[in-house]
């Protein structure tokens, strides 16, 4: 190999690098549970990145009704509009549990997303998987029944699937919350919860995390 190869070689664009490290813009940020990323109406002027935890979405309504549109995970970016000139956050982000986030202001995102094709690539890679996941929620709320949205919810928060797992414990969400995310009433919620609790497909008890089972796959494969 050449000296020029070798020295191209070494300068090559790691895209797992830029988003563990704090360089050209780039913060990072130690938060605990419910502690707010930023509130609906502040200024859009950078994007995140969740190192570690989860983080919730939601907007609130005029009339102050509060509605969770989102919940996110490690290796999720969010607050991407205002990289399209969105200059106010049309939602607020709030952490699930303690979490590590990266914030990348709008200048310094837009110049990796230009320069190295390595990251412009995943990062319209993961739109375009998170718009295909909106697309199925759409689908999820028209076409089938609050049981089955319920339970799917469920397995996209615990992951289900990725890297073989078959089994994952996830940090508890209020029925509220879920109630919102599936589009019925918190009575339907507890109904269902108990019910899957009954039939082995989760597990919870008081304020531990909620454990959910591959056996609810069952639910939404289920005719």
């Amino acid at each position: 190999m050449t000296p020029g190869a070798a020295a191209k070689k070494s300068r090559r664009f790691n895209p797992k690098a830029f988003l563990s490290t704090i360089d050209g813009g780039r913060t990072i940020a130690t938060l605990t549970k419910r502690q707010r990323v930023f509130v609906q109406g502040d200024l859009a002027n950078a994007v995140f990145y969740i190192q570690k935890g989860k983080v919730r979405l939601s907007v609130l309504s005029k009339s102050g009704k509060e509605a969770t549109i989102g919940m996110l995970n490690e290796g999720d970016f969010f607050g991407e509009g205002c990289l399209i000139e969105q200059t106010l956050r049309l939602c607020s982000a709030i952490a699930m549990t303690d979490c590590t986030v990266m914030r990348i202001d709008k200048k310094s995102m837009m110049e990796v997303i230009h320069r190295e094709h390595a990251f412009s690539d995943m990062f319209v890679t993961y739109l375009l998987t998170r718009n295909i996941r909106y697309e199925e929620d759409l689908v999820d709320q028209l076409f089938n029944s609050s049981e089955k949205r319920l339970a799917r919810a469920l397995l996209l928060l615990s992951h289900f699937g990725e890297d073989g797992r078959t089994e994952v414990a996830i940090p508890k969400i209020s029925q509220e919350a879920l109630a919102e995310m599936v589009g019925t009433t918190r009575g339907r919620i507890n109904f269902f919860m108990n019910r899957f609790r009954k039939l082995g497909f989760i597990d919870y008890h008081g304020a531990d995390d909620l454990q959910v089972h591959s056996a609810l796959l069952n639910i939404v494969l289920h005719d």
